[in-house]
């Protein structure tokens, strides 16, 4: 039996939680798909997952494996695909789903550039903060940031963004310029109100702390602190895709660089394929590619 198929048919049952998911995905019976995974087990000499009647559990040596595994379909996949990029045009459609803030600016824009380069796609633009289930919804990639906590997707990271105390310099005139996270306690910080804190690295033990903030005016939509904090009525812990234009035309001013916590990741995350589709692979490149200049988020 073929080690290829094996890894193939334990990732599929993985990424779609049941044999006879994997078996129409793959045009085989479920019959087959169970003795490729016992196959694989026996080899291996590890249990993978468990298996009842009502579901599928991996082991912790089964996760480990799937992420494995997973990084290699997607190579052979991008490989398999880079033989044919001399004779075959990106065409069909391709369905993305990022946060609503973020895709507004650094997403929509990037999909119509690809559309003109890429005439025979059609694009579905879904921007929502909600945690979308990729495999459920259809969705060919989304564009998450952060820390990614789904491991039975593939992730492609496509940069990183920095956070920061922000504030306008009249704010600041007014009252005064906060040298270290404990003089928050005498500012009004503007907090968002589903956040646990502001998150700070000490600069000296390189430590990493949380710090809840306090203010007259928390809110859930992070574009109203921006305006506010824009408005001078206090600080903002915002990211750096959101007010880097405003640094660098004067209207905001950040604070507290020396402590500013470790970047975050931007990531482009899709289902697990035997073949990546051209036409994401063509646009993730395009975002990554833009994303891993620092000067587009100093003009934006």
């Amino acid at each position: 039996m073929s080690s290829f198929k094996q890894i193939t048919a334990f990732v599929n049952v993985a990424t779609r939680g049941s044999l006879s998911a994997a078996a129409r995905q793959e045009g085989v019976t479920p019959a087959i798909i169970g003795r490729r995974l016992d196959a694989l087990e026996a080899r291996l000499g590890v249990r993978l997952m468990v298996r009842t009647t009502r579901k599928l559990t991996l082991t912790f040596e089964g996760q480990a494996f799937l992420e494995d595994c997973q990084k290699v379909l997607n190579d052979l996949a991008n490989a398999e695909a880079a033989v044919s990029l001399g004779s075959v045009r990106a065409s069909g459609q391709l369905r993305i789903s990022a946060p609503s803030g973020f895709g507004r600016r650094h997403v929509a824009p990037l999909v119509g550039d690809f559309m003109l380069a890429n005439p025979e796609v059609r694009v579905n633009l879904n921007l929502s903060d909600r945690l979308v289930d990729l495999v459920n919804e259809n969705i060919d990639c989304a564009i998450r940031i952060g820390e990614l906590t789904d491991s039975s997707l593939v992730s492609v990271r496509l940069g990183e963004m920095r956070r920061m105390v922000v504030a306008s310099p009249a704010y600041l005139v007014a009252h005064g310029v906060p040298r270290e996270p404990a003089d928050l306690a005498g500012h009004n910080c503007l907090s968002l109100g589903q956040q646990r804190g502001w998150l700070f690295r000490n600069p000296v033990s390189g430590e990493v702390e949380t710090l809840k903030v306090n203010g007259a005016f928390e809110c859930n939509d992070g574009a109203v602190l921006h305006e506010w904090a824009l408005a001078g009525r206090g600080l903002a812990w915002r990211s750096l895709w959101e007010v880097g234009q405003d640094l660098k035309e004067g209207r905001l001013t950040s604070v507290l660089d020396a402590w500013q916590a470790p970047p975050l990741g931007i990531y482009a995350v899709f289902p697990q394929r035997r073949h990546l589709p051209l036409r994401v692979r063509l646009f993730i490149d395009l975002l990554k590619e833009t994303y891993g200049r620092p000067s587009y988020w100093e003009l934006r």
